[in-house]
């Protein structure tokens, strides 16, 4: 055994072997041979310096000085007052709207403007109706109907049968090679139906796995709508130039996958070119947009200040610095506006996250991580005396932090929730523990066996546990029962979409810095395969998870709609923030672009 592995552990080994010994003089001789040794170790030991590793993680671009700073006008009374005499008007034409096409369309520019909160139920009762009524069933609509109105039931959690497409199937018996490749199965007329095309590709990310249907109605509409995008140079009206911004649009990235804030910002500056807006629509959409945001900046400010106070940024140099990018992903997962404390707490909730996953991914020893993991799943203050003293102000937020939670609740709503926060966060350091062992080991995983840690490591289920307890009020004994011992599918499912979109996103930053390898390198080194090709399989699996927390949407029957949106919304979150590279640590240019057009800048009326 090596002398830098003798432990107190091997000392009372060694006693057992003293006392054991018949002959005393060599049993003295031995006790005290060993004894030198291990004092000369513990000398050794103590005399090296710990070599700490170091992220390099660049400060924030967001000082706390800026947040402060920020400022609406649209917290005032003469907005509000507009805001509301705006949306009576906009309920009204909802109401009437008698055309079927016309009301599909208008409640789906509601959702993507990011105002449809507003109208609840009254799309509910619309969607109920059509559905209950199989009015989509013995529908001969066209093609922009059916797939439109296919898309926003399954949204809402109405399971509509795929069959409903099969009357825009080709019968006319065998086609022309050529034929084939441009309009595979469905009919011809469709190749030149772009706003239809749009529909119907946008309709099929809605599916639930193994549905061929919707495979062919993907593939169909792709090609044709990339071969329009290649076609169309210039726009000889407005109406050109908003069906094709649309139309690239949903070939970067499907409408399902899209964090809905930063869609509404976007939709509301392109709807505005639509020869056939709804001008009161936009207006108020624009204003909404605005006194959002303004509610936004109160809730970061609150964020910041939790942050600043807690001196961990100041105290750990070695940690990310990211208050303002932290609270942008609370917007993601919860954006309306009713869950203010929702999102003051989840930004606390990601600091710290951010905070422990920097210990123990760059900065602590094996040991130390050992002891902080030990420290959090007894959640004991008199822990902390065995903890280094930079994990200690670490461990004592992060106690006093989930603390405070939880009298909020037991306060507000009679739970007593810390023993599942607890368990969440224990979950969550045990994670990182094993990671760090794959590291100072030299261990390497298999595919399998890396994702069923990292899937828990990524932090969902801790945001999605905290979530569900901060900003859902139909928490029942059945769906909070699901939280005790493992965590139900719609958590895993969006932490695993969660967890791949994070390695295509950050995989090469850390494999330079000699991180563990992610599921790319993973997937590389099993498979024998190019990295082209194992990020293509990581898609490929980003696919699959979404198809199955559709069908877990379909068939939820435990959580509330609020809880079961937020946990499709983090997937979605995710996706937004690792599109372009790793948007969080580095700090990227669109990063940036969400944060201004999210939280700084109104929109202009």
């Amino acid at each position: 055994m090596a002398l830098n592995h003798f432990t107190p552990s091997s000392l009372s080994a060694i006693n057992n072997l003293h006392h054991r010994l018949k002959i005393p003089s060599f049993r003295k001789s031995v006790s005290q041979c060993f004894r030198a040794t291990i004092v000369a170790a513990a000398t050794v030991s103590i005399s090296e310096p710990i070599i700490r590793r170091s992220a390099n993680y660049q400060p924030s671009k967001w000082d706390f000085d800026f947040v402060e700073s920020l400022a609406s006008e649209y917290m005032g009374e003469e907005h509000i007052t507009r805001q509301k005499k705006l949306k009576d008007e906009v309920k009204m034409m909802l109401e009437s709207e008698r055309n079927h096409l016309n009301k599909l369309e208008m409640i789906d520019a509601l959702q993507r403007l990011g105002v449809s909160y507003h109208f609840e139920d009254e799309i509910d009762e619309f969607l109920r109706r059509i559905y209950y009524q199989n009015i989509i069933k013995n529908s001969k609509e066209d093609i922009c109907t059916t797939a439109l109105q296919f898309r926003l039931l399954r949204q809402q959690g109405y399971n509509v049968t795929q069959e409903v497409f099969n009357r825009f199937k080709d019968d006319q018996g065998i086609l022309s090679k050529k034929k084939k490749d441009d309009q595979g199965n469905f009919k011809a007329y469709l190749c030149e139906d772009i706003k239809g095309l749009i529909y119907m590709y946008e309709a099929s990310f809605l599916s639930i796995g193994g549905e061929i249907i919707l495979e062919e109605l993907r593939e169909f509409a792709l090609k044709n709508l990339k071969k329009y995008a290649k076609n169309k140079v210039d726009f000889s009206n407005c109406e050109d130039e908003y069906i094709c911004k649309m139309v690239k649009h949903a070939l970067e990235f499907p409408l399902h996958w899209r964090m809905q804030r930063a869609e509404a910002r976007w939709f509301i500056s392109v709807y505005e070119i639509n020869p056939f807006k709804n001008s009161v629509l936009l207006q108020f959409a624009k204003l909404d947009f605005n006194i959002v945001q303004a509610t936004y900046q109160q809730d970061l400010k609150h964020a910041t200040r939790w942050w600043k106070k807690t001196g961990l940024g100041e105290k750990l140099d070695f940690v990310r610095d990211r208050p303002m990018e932290g609270f942008l992903w609370t917007i993601g997962g919860v954006c309306e506006p009713e869950f203010g404390y929702a999102r003051r707490m989840l930004a606390r909730v990601g600091a710290l996250i951010t905070v422990i996953d920097d210990v123990y991914d760059v900065y602590a020893t094996l040991d130390e991580a050992q002891l902080f993991t030990e420290a959090v799943d007894r959640w004991d203050v008199n822990a902390m005396e065995e903890l280094p003293d930079y994990m200690k102000i670490c461990f004592l937020s992060l106690h006093n932090s989930v603390n405070e939670m939880g009298f909020d609740c037991l306060k507000e709503k009679g739970l007593h929730i810390i023993p599942y926060l607890k368990k969440a966060w224990a979950d969550l350091c045990k994670s990182y523990l094993l990671e760090a062992k794959w590291y100072h080991s030299g261990y390497k995983t298999s595919l399998k066996e890396y994702l069923k840690n990292s899937w828990i490591s990524i932090s969902g289920p801790l945001l999605l546990v905290h979530a569900y307890f901060a900003a859902t009020n139909q928490i029942t004994n059945e769906a909070t029962d699901s939280l005790k011992d493992s965590y139900p599918e719609v958590v895993q499912l969006s932490s695993l979409i969660t967890r791949l979109a994070d390695d295509l996103g950050t995989s090469p930053h850390e494999m330079k810095r000699g991180d563990n390898p992610k599921s790319i390198e993973c997937y590389m080194h099993e498979s024998e395969v190019s990295e082209e090709v194992a990020r293509e399989h990581i898609q490929h699996l980003i696919n699959e998870a979404w198809d199955k927390m559709n069908q877990n949407q379909l068939q939820n029957t435990k959580f509330s709609r609020t809880f079961m949106r937020m946990g499709m919304n983090l997937a979605r979150m995710s996706l937004c923030i690792y599109q372009f590279g790793d948007g969080f640590g580095a700090q990227n240019i669109e990063t940036k672009n969400h944060v201004i057009s999210l939280l700084v800048q109104p929109l202009q009326l």
